[in-house]
């Protein structure tokens, strides 16, 4: 078997550290009548359509990716029939609403299916993720009638989503972004201009594709106060939702990668022939507010990506080092024995263990947030839950992506030799996880959001609010009195008061030296990923003790992963906090003609 799905982890996870029961309760989900037991079928389907559908076809798109015939996208053979596939199952619209055609099923359940068809095939997962992402951006900022025009084929995937952004001379800077759209007098527009980086723009899935796109209205001001977000559909959809004529947007191009190469990225360009026709989402010039709906859940969804390579990385690491016979043991042995039995072999793939289950739990225990933000009955709740979970999404963006590029070369450096020759598959993952840092903000863009957005414009109010919670964990541990327990406490403890040394400098420098604080910011959104990720890992250990006698091999392998975070990760952060606080000036120091 190519991947295992980790269901157990998973609803360890959901029902002792992200809280599955109390979401299930919120009036919102009564309907749907979710409980541990409906919820680990539900994974149960998921990891076997993953592991028996999706996984074989991870290796064919690496090997036999899209290409670009006469205009047309041809996806690697299987890959439409897996999404008639998904789709004639439900996957698609396991979060959305009933209304629309979906199962109203908590975010926390569906972050979860995702994350396996993640790790069996990140290049199919893309396409479900943007349609996702565009679905939810309608939700919240379209009409009734293109809610109801667009969303339900959206939902049943007879239709799939994209978002365009980004074009040749505007890439993170959105302020440069020239997309026309010309107000013809009934209500819709013509748009004009060049998109690139659009994953997914053309393909053999479904029948049609609906863009979201980011263009300029003639009388809009400059910079992104003057961005209006449009569905340009390729071909046009009338109030009934049926098909019409080819709309004027067609794909010129897809891009040849590093990796992800199964999933096309598209050039696409508006308006050679007169003018696409596009539909005003909401109000002129507010089209990157809604645009961010999709946004975040796209950050937070390659976040989760990075969670699933990761994974998949660690597990073909650990049945190489399982079968690959290589030296004696250093304790003594009559012959060779499998590389697993060496020390560093074990900390490599402890290490990668260890980041993996530690970024998984944030990301479960933000979405698990995510959730209570939407459907909580009181304001208060909602407003905390919606802070919290916004400040989590770039650092699980950011760190979680960061990880799985640094999991992916040890599981090449596990492999040895052969995990540079791409027939053992190990060099595909590293290959496909480099580009999670980049697409959907840079970690340095999810950095300067995690310092200007989240944490100067409160005050850093919700980051100190958060270290009140790691500081109840402490407490738990302490009244543990095991010496895992002890042993973790230590650790989190020193991390936690760097990470609130650098909050403080942070606040207390940023106008007297601005350049010198953002100089810390990727280091600064590296220290609160893993001292959050080991907060959680702190909290698995307290349940995992409890739990032990119900399954010691299972809970005592989390108490020892836990442990290892704390000694071999937790550890960093007190001297990377050092450099933030102390080395951003030698960082700018140099002038550019010097490099």
């Amino acid at each position: 078997m190519t991947y295992q799905a980790p269901v157990k982890e998973m609803m360890f996870l959901m029902n002792h550290l992200a809280g599955l029961e109390k979401i299930r309760q919120l009036p919102y989900f009564s309907e749907a009548s979710i409980d541990a037991d409906t919820a680990e079928a539900i994974l149960n389907e998921s990891a076997k359509f993953s592991e028996e559908v999706l996984a074989p076809l991870n290796w064919i798109g690496d090997q036999q990716p899209s290409h670009f015939v006469d205009g047309h996208v041809v996806t690697t053979p299987g890959f439409k029939d897996a999404f008639d596939k998904y789709v004639a199952a439900g996957w698609q619209g396991v979060t959305h609403p009933s209304e629309y055609g979906g199962q109203g099923l908590p975010k926390i359940i569906s972050t979860a299916c995702q994350e396996m068809a993640n790790s069996a095939c990140l290049s199919f997962s893309l396409c479900p993720m943007l349609t996702d992402g565009a679905i939810e951006a309608l939700i919240v900022a379209a009409s009734e009638d293109l809610k109801k025009r667009f969303i339900p084929n959206m939902i049943s995937g007879k239709w799939t989503g994209t978002m365009n952004l980004t074009e040749p001379q505007a890439g993170s800077d959105l302020a440069l972004v020239r997309t026309r759209a010309e107000p013809i007098g009934d209500g819709t527009y013509k748009i004009f201009g060049t998109k690139i980086y659009i994953t997914y723009g053309e393909h053999d899935f479904s029948e049609n594709i609906i863009h979201l796109v980011l263009a300029r209205t003639p009388t809009a001001p400059d910079g992104v106060k003057g961005i209006s977000l449009f569905v340009v559909p390729k071909f046009m959809v009338d109030e009934q939702g049926n098909i019409g004529n080819r709309n004027d947007v067609h794909c010129i191009s897809i891009e040849h990668k590093l990796g992800i190469k199964a999933s096309p990225t598209s050039v696409l360009q508006y308006g050679d022939h007169g003018g696409a026709i596009g539909y005003l989402v909401g109000e002129e010039n507010r089209g990157l507010e809604y645009m961010f709906i999709m946004m975040n859940a796209a950050r937070f969804g390659v976040g989760m990506q990075g969670v699933s390579l990761a994974e998949m990385s660690y597990q073909k690491a650990v049945r190489y080092a399982k079968e690959r016979i290589q030296s004696r043991d250093l304790a003594g042995s009559t012959g060779s024995v499998a590389i697993i039995h060496h020390p560093d072999v074990k900390r490599m793939l402890m290490t990668m263990r260890a980041y993996t289950e530690g970024a998984r739990a944030l990301a479960y225990v933000a979405v698990a947030a995510s959730d209570a933000a939407e459907h909580a009955l009181d304001e208060k709740t909602r407003l905390e839950n919606q802070a919290f979970y916004e400040f989590l999404v770039p650092i699980i963006k950011g760190f979680s992506t960061e990880m799985a590029v640094q999991v992916a070369s040890l599981g090449v450096q596990v492999h040895g030799g052969m995990g540079f020759i791409e027939e053992t598959g190990a060099a595909q993952y590293y290959r496909d996880a480099r580009i999670l840092p980049i697409y959907e903000g840079t970690t340095a863009i999810q950095a300067n959001d995690l310092i200007g957005r989240k944490t100067l414009r409160d005050g850093g109010a919700v980051a100190k609010a958060i270290s009140k919670q790691i500081e109840l964990t402490e407490e738990a541990l302490s009244s543990s009195g095991s010496d895992a327990a002890k042993m973790m406490l230590e650790q989190l403890k020193l991390a936690r008061h760097a990470l609130e040394k650098v909050v403080v400098y942070i606040l207390m420098n940023v106008k007297s030296d601005i350049k010198a604080v953002f100089a810390g910011s990727v280091p600064y959104l590296q220290i609160c990923g893993l001292t959050l990720a080991g907060w959680q890992m702190a909290r698995a250990l307290l349940e995992a003790e409890k739990l032990h006698d119900q399954d010691s091999d299972f809970y005592q392998a989390k108490i020892s992963t836990a442990q290892f975070y704390a000694q071999h990760l937790l550890t960093q952060v007190p001297g990377i906090a050092k450099s933030i606080m102390e080395g951003g000036r030698v960082t700018n120091e140099l002038k550019p003609e010097q490099f």
